[in-house]
Formats: structure tokens, sequence, C-alpha cells
């Protein structure tokens, strides 16, 4: 009877229980192929999800800001907020905004003056600005909007590409447009 070599025994053995290193570094390199290819796909996923929970939040505080005229009889205010508590200066929205009962018409939260609707800053690299002219939108308490539409113009990580602009009109409508080259280079970040 032949005998048989321990070794080759050994090998077949490892051979079917096991990868081989060959194998092992093939696998790895199109695990990491495969994950190279879908990290930015997702990413980019996200970024168009955050986009378009922005542009819900801010019709939701709309809304929130008609509603609670109507209910208080009263003028609202919707501001670009830093705090969560006072309207901030300038068109940057992206640190969030209030929209509060406004009492005594001067467009500024006064501590008795309760808010109808906040909204903490944006997620991820999102960012929102509004028109130069329309820093507050005023909402009278027969549901009329003070001035002209406001356009935004929303930016994500996707890039200045996927820049929109959303313009709110005083019949309570938001309709989505593609953003011009000037607010896009006031509002997306270079890349």
């Amino acid at each position: 009877m032949p005998r048989r070599h321990p070794r080759t025994h050994t090998r077949h053995r490892a051979g079917i229980a096991g990868f081989t290193q060959i194998e092992l570094l093939t696998a790895l390199l199109i695990a990491a192929l495969l994950f190279g290819f879908a990290l930015p796909a997702l990413s980019a996923a996200t970024e168009a999800t955050r986009a378009m929970q922005v542009r819900t939040a801010l019709m939701a505080s709309y809304q929130a800001a008609l509603t609670g005229a109507a209910s208080a009889n009263s003028r609202t205010t919707l501001c670009p907020s830093r705090d969560g508590a006072h309207c901030a200066a300038g068109i940057d929205w992206s640190h969030g905004w209030i929209a509060f009962v406004d009492r005594d018409g001067d467009r500024e939260r006064q501590p008795a003056e309760a808010i109808l609707a906040h909204q903490d800053a944006l997620p991820g690299k999102v960012h929102l600005h509004s028109t130069a002219g329309r820093t507050r939108i005023e909402i009278q308490a027969d549901g009329s909007v003070a001035g002209s539409n406001v356009t935004f113009t929303l930016c994500d990580g996707r890039g200045a590409s996927r820049a929109q602009s959303l313009i709110l009109s005083n019949k309570s409508t938001l309709r989505v447009a593609p953003a011009d080259a000037m607010a896009i280079a006031d509002t997306c970040a270079p890349g």
C-alpha cells in the first residue's frame, strides 16, 4: 500500500477548510472597491434627504406662523435665529429660525411673545439664505403676508450644481426652481 505524504494531506485539508491568502486579498479588494463606490452615493443620498427635510421644516414653520396669526388674532413673524429665542440679523437661516407671535409688531421677539415654531441649526452641509430684502416674513392676523415673495437659496453637501431656489409666495405656496449664479456664490460652500 502506498504511503501518503503528511504535507500533501495537510494542504488538501487546508484548501477545503479556508481561504488562501490570494483569495482573501481578492475578497478584501472587491469589498474595498464596492465600499469606495457606495460611500459617495450614500453621502449624496444623505445630503439630498437633509435638503428635503429643511424644505419641509421651513414650510411647517411658515404654516405654524399662519395658523398662529389667525389663532392669536395678531401678527406673527418668521425670522432667522442663532439662539432659538431671538431674531438674528442678516439673510443666513442656516443656524435655524423661529416663528413667533409679534403682538407689538416690531419684528423682534420680546420675552412675553410666544414661539410658534423653532428650527435648530441645519444638519450636515446644508445652507439656507433668503434674499437680501427679506430677512423677516411677516404674517398679518388675517393671514395675508406683508411684502413680496421671498426666495431662499438652499445648498447641501452635493455641491453648488445641486443648489435650489425655494420661492415662498404670499399665497402660501413653496415652489422649487433652479438657483441663479449670484445666489449660489453667496450661499454655497466652494466645492
